[in-house]
């Protein structure tokens, strides 16, 4: 028996890598038009098409079913959304409590990529055998070291959520601007924007070069997107042709992050492993 690992799905997972490391996800609720579907029941460009999209956080009995599912002697750890971005930090200690046993909830302060890299070491060093609270541990590490950077494919969506005034989306979108952002401290943060997604992806990959540090162990890295896949894959492919990752995985935004984000968006996230983690 091992520790088992618990996320939510704003965790851009690939579901392969989710069945071999025995992730278990809780599906963040997603309405559309009225009726409430999975978070990955639709592809993005459907979900887009509807009239009404709205997202909330799993209950604490959603989580609290996924705890005691996967309960153990050895405990269990989940790892949840910034708390700065989402309820489902609030809703999985709850749950936690409610379910009882041996339970850690580590609020990642990430999203997308950088929460699955968190959720991917968290696993592995279950699988490897580590403790409930070691396992706790590596996951809260790479919470605070990974980076996430991303480029929107555009602004419709921010103006259909209301995050932008209309105006302004349409001058940007004139102007062919691609929105960059990044994820820090569990926020999200706008960066000067780029004209296509090829500038972006070549300011991801000079991001990861100045965040080396100097002595590294090892590299790990997900490139992540909503409805655009060749866009992940040619900001892995950039990644995969200067280094050697340990880790290198895509992942699919799930319905939430669509319905915040809009289709169109690629990003990488990384973290620089040193020898001293492996002390």
């Amino acid at each position: 028996m091992t520790v088992a690992v618990i996320t939510d799905s704003a965790a851009a997972l690939p579901r392969a890598l989710q069945h071999e490391l025995d992730i278990g996800v809780v599906p963040i609720l997603l309405t559309v038009d009225g009726n409430e579907v999975a978070d990955d029941a639709l592809e993005p460009h459907e979900l887009l098409a509807a009239g009404t999209l709205s997202t909330a956080a799993p209950s604490p009995g959603a989580f609290a079913r996924a705890v005691r599912e996967r309960q153990s002697a050895d405990g269990v750890v989940v790892l949840t959304l910034s708390e700065k971005l989402s309820s489902c930090h609030r809703a999985a200690v709850l749950g936690a409590r409610e379910a009882g046993g041996s339970t850690i909830v580590v609020d990642t302060a990430n999203a997308a990529g950088g929460q699955a890299l968190a959720a991917h070491a968290a696993a592995v060093a279950a699988r490897d055998g580590a403790s409930l609270t070691e396992v706790a541990a590596i996951a809260r590490r790479v919470a605070a070291r990974v980076r996430l950077l991303g480029v929107l494919g555009g602004l419709e969506q921010l103006v259909r959520s209301g995050r932008i005034p209309p105006m302004a989306g349409w001058a940007g979108d004139r102007l062919g601007v691609r929105p960059m952002f990044d994820v820090h401290d569990g926020r999200i943060r706008r960066l000067l924007p780029s004209r296509n997604a090829e500038s972006a992806h070549r300011r991801m990959l000079e991001q990861a070069r100045h965040n080396r540090p100097p002595t590294v162990r090892a590299l790990h890295v997900a490139a992540v997107h909503a409805g655009a896949p060749d866009d992940a894959k040619s900001v892995l492919a950039a990644v995969t042709a200067e280094w050697e990752p340990a880790t290198a995985f895509i992942g699919g935004f799930g319905g939430a992050l669509v319905a915040t984000a809009g289709v169109g968006v690629s990003g990488l996230a990384w973290w620089w492993e040193t020898p001293e983690d492996r002390r």
